[in-house]
């Protein structure tokens, strides 16, 4: 891609560009500046638009020293998952360290979750295609993922033993907390008309009451958690 058909250069990463002009040493910060700069083009452009040139043109570098942090695009964007997956265990490794019941977990989870997913890294997550990467990509990617799902579903199951939350499949709960969490990563912007802790304190009430009762507000007994159903989903 030529320099006239590139993206135009953005003011928000400025910083970033002022990295790379200072000549001092610094690989761990110039790596990060790739990362922020990489995962703001890859989620405004789209991953498959986005080439190394690009990233290396808006940075003011070139490509072959963009070489010397990523030896490819792939490697940027699983680095980039990491990150962001990073971000959930960490907040999860606290949550899971409180002793409190696991409903009141469970809302840790929501408030934190949404924090994440509207940052760049969270949202990259959500909204990048891991499809794009290669089988051994998407393996270390989904595994991450996995994980994830599998450490919210022990917090369901531990309010369900300790009578927080009603009895319901944990698998269920888990897919229907993320899913409803994951369209915020499409249509959230912070300079949106609702405060982004408004935003929390309604996620958090509607799906901690729909978990605490079985049911969601507006929901018929027969399409609530408890009731019982036949489901194959699989892994």
């Amino acid at each position: 891609m030529s320099r006239q058909s590139a993206p135009r250069q953005s003011a928000a990463l400025q910083p970033h560009r002022r990295l790379f002009a200072d000549r001092r040493r610094n690989p761990d910060g110039k790596r990060g500046a790739v990362l922020h700069t990489a995962v703001r083009m890859f989620l405004e452009r789209s991953y498959g638009r986005t080439s190394m040139n690009d990233v290396a043109l808006q940075l003011n570098i070139t490509k072959p020293a963009l070489y010397h942090y990523f030896r490819n695009k792939e490697e940027i964007l699983v680095e980039i998952y990491r990150l962001g997956t990073d971000l959930i265990d960490e907040m999860l490794d606290s949550i899971e360290a409180e002793e409190k019941p696991g409903l009141d977990k469970v809302a840790d989870f929501i408030a934190g979750y949404i924090r994440i997913i509207t940052g760049d890294f969270g949202r990259a997550i959500i909204r990048l295609d891991d499809g794009e990467l290669s089988k051994a990509g998407r393996k270390v990617v989904r595994g991450r993922k996995r994980g994830i799902d599998h450490r919210l579903r022990a917090i369901i199951d531990e309010g369900i033993k300790d009578g927080s939350i009603a009895p319901c499949d944990a698998k269920i709960a888990s897919f229907l907390v993320a899913g409803a969490i994951h369209g915020m990563a499409s249509w959230y912007v912070p300079t949106g008309p609702m405060e982004l802790t408004a935003i929390i304190e309604q996620y958090v009430g509607m799906l901690t009451a729909g978990l605490a009762t079985g049911r969601l507000p507006g929901l018929s007994p027969q399409d609530s958690f408890a009731f019982r159903i036949n489901t194959h989903a699989h892994e």
